[in-house]
């Protein structure tokens, strides 16, 4: 079975198309220190959420 992700910091910003190329750079440049990050969007708020996870 899976293990869940759990995020141990997440920051709300005000939504911006930038933020996915940031996260991908992130998550391709860090991956070998296993971590990852994720990122969420609130359409509804105007806003998007990056969360940091160790795998």
């Amino acid at each position: 079975m899976a293990e869940k992700l759990i995020p141990f910091a997440t920051k709300t910003l005000p939504a911006d198309d930038k933020l996915f190329q940031m996260v991908d750079f992130l998550n391709k440049s860090l991956k070998e220190d296993n971590v990852m990050f994720g990122l969420t969007k609130d359409t509804e708020a105007g806003t998007m959420t990056i969360s940091i996870y160790r795998v």
